[in-house]
């Protein structure tokens, strides 16, 4: 069965409430969309492999856990997506970083790929796809569909908000990569918007129309 994960934690729901607020300013959105994605990444994070290895304490040696090797790399869907990218690099400042380039043709909803580039070995990685809305699906179906032709050995979905039709478009087309989120809205509007939503998360990340 595919997986989604909503992630409900009163911190999160509190700050994406203000997001939500239309009269949120630009400089205070951006700050809620980092902190409430390290929040998030406690989540996404949570099943990483961990190893013991040797250390020396002030007073003892020991066997400690440590996380298995820096094999993440976060791969962020232009340009809304380095608004996550960027609190959960603060969780994992090793991570290796990826971009890809979406834009949503607004006549057909189908996304138009400008950009592609992340690390070039990715057999050993786990892929953290971000994006912060899942709203037809279409962009982060074609983003996934170009990671996986990298092989990588897991891949994850994270976003702000999700719509139904987006999450059940993509769990059809990616029924493997599981879905973390942390508020599943009501419906699609006819322009493919979120509803209730928070408008256009890169508008208003970066002050734009």
């Amino acid at each position: 069965m595919p997986e989604l994960h909503v992630i409900d934690h009163p911190l999160i729901q509190h700050k994406l409430t203000v997001m939500r607020i239309k009269e949120t300013s630009t400089a205070k959105f951006r700050l809620l969309l980092e902190e409430i994605s390290m929040l998030m990444g406690y989540e996404v994070t949570r099943d990483m492999p961990l190893i013991k290895e040797r250390i020396e304490t002030p007073l003892m040696p020991m066997d400690a856990p440590m996380l298995e090797g820096k094999k993440v790399v976060v791969i962020s869907i232009l340009r809304a997506g380095d608004g996550i990218l960027n609190g959960i690099m603060k969780l994992l400042p090793s991570a290796r970083v990826g971009h890809i380039g979406l834009y949503r043709d607004h006549e057909t909803l189908k996304p138009v790929e400008y950009y592609f580039k992340i690390p070039r070995e990715m057999g050993d990685r786990d892929a953290i796809v971000v994006d912060p809305m899942l709203a037809t699906g279409n962009s982060a179906i074609a983003a996934v569909e170009r990671i996986k032709a990298a092989g990588p050995r897991s891949i994850k979905f994270c976003c702000l908000l999700a719509a139904p039709e987006g999450i059940e478009a993509f769990h059809k087309a990616h029924p493997d990569v599981p879905i973390y989120t942390a508020a599943v809205d009501e419906r699609l509007n006819d322009k493919g918007y979120i509803l209730p939503g928070l408008g256009d998360a890169g508008d208003r990340m970066f002050g734009t129309k």
